[in-house]
């Protein structure tokens, strides 16, 4: 069973950082790409960051440019999403995803979606 497990996720004061994690179980990343989407209440589901698993080739939105650092450890089959200088509007459920096309932040692109993990910005 394919499954993506999402955690790192809480509450942290504006200008904080936070690392979310997402570990993939019933599969190994290789050539897949690993993308971050966040949803917060009202909004639509958005891409934040993605990764091309085998390359290590990372993209971002451009809200997150210089603040949000994607990276993979291969031997934890594991991606992170880095986030500092965080902000109120960063507050979202962050969900990640594995998807079929290098570079694509949108979410029909992904198959294999996790639970989701809520990150808070809040003085």
């Amino acid at each position: 069973q394919v499954q993506l497990v999402e955690s790192g996720g809480g509450l942290v004061q504006p200008g904080g950082s936070l690392r979310l994690s997402c570990v993939a179980s019933g599969f190994t990343f290789r050539n897949d790409n690993i993308g971050w989407f966040r949803q917060a209440p009202g909004k639509e589901r958005e891409g934040v960051s993605t990764i091309k698993y085998s390359t290590g080739t990372t993209y971002y939105e451009d809200s997150v440019k210089g603040r949000f650092t994607i990276s993979r450890d291969t031997a934890k089959n594991t991606v992170y999403l880095q986030m500092n200088s965080l902000k109120p509007e960063d507050t979202a459920v962050y969900y990640c995803a594995s998807g079929r096309a290098e570079g694509v932040l949108l979410d029909w692109w992904y198959d294999y979606w996790g639970q989701g993990t809520q990150v808070t910005v809040s003085s």
